[in-house]
């Protein structure tokens, strides 16, 4: 925490080799990291939980049941409780995967579970303005997009819980008790619970994704 880091640059794809991290971060929810070698998968498996999975870096496919999806840098999946779903690679590829016992809702009515979506899409940058959209919650967990116009800032504040911050497009400026970070697309930050914080936009628009630990 404090500092700007990379979960794809900290976490690099090992040839032949698939290599979870547990993330630390901490939550009711299960949250790890996920580093696949060139040509490696993941067969598929099901679990008793619903599970999110967001693509930090490279590239490669999911199939939730038994469709192929290709997923990039900065695209999501919510895969159900029950159902099957593989992911393999050609090139590599990192990922969070967010297991949770307790149904996650999607917030927008646009996206369906099983379908692959890419972040940074889901909402446009409105002049001089925050555009905030809830996408995925329940009790323990909440994923959030905001996109900053240039200019624009939150200002400080806190949170009752651990929250990671991931750069979807464009530069942004974090203060984190009482010191700046420049935090640049594909680059992530931790917030800890009660700690003192504010995000604004570094010269243009600046759009990310929250990952709310509540619990």
């Amino acid at each position: 925490m404090g500092q700007v880091f990379s979960i794809a640059t900290q976490h690099p794809p090992r040839a032949g080799m698939t290599i979870s991290t547990a993330s630390g971060i901490e939550a009711a929810v299960k949250i790890t990291f996920f580093s696949l070698g060139a040509g490696t998968d993941i067969s598929a498996e099901a679990y008793p939980d619903d599970a999110l999975y967001v693509v930090l870096g490279g590239s490669g496919h999911f199939e939730p049941a038994g469709t192929a999806a290709a997923v990039h840098t900065g695209a999501a999946l919510l895969v159900r409780a029950g159902t099957l779903c593989g992911v393999c690679t050609a090139g590599g590829l990192v990922y969070l995967e967010l297991l949770s016992s307790q149904e996650i809702v999607m917030m927008n009515p646009l996206l369906a579970a099983g379908s692959v979506f890419k972040l940074a899409d889901l909402l446009a940058v409105e002049p001089g303005s925050i555009v905030n959209m809830d996408v995925l919650s329940n009790d323990a967990v909440k994923l959030a997009l905001m996109a900053l116009d240039a200019g624009a800032a939150l200002p400080p504040h806190s949170a009752p819980c651990d929250a990671l911050v991931l750069a979807l497009e464009g530069q942004g400026m974090i203060e984190y008790e009482g010191v700046r970070h420049t935090i640049r697309a594909g680059e992530q930050f931790r917030f800890a619970k009660g700690a003192l914080h504010s995000v604004a936009a570094d010269g243009a628009p600046f759009k990310m994704a929250l990952l709310l630990a509540r619990k």
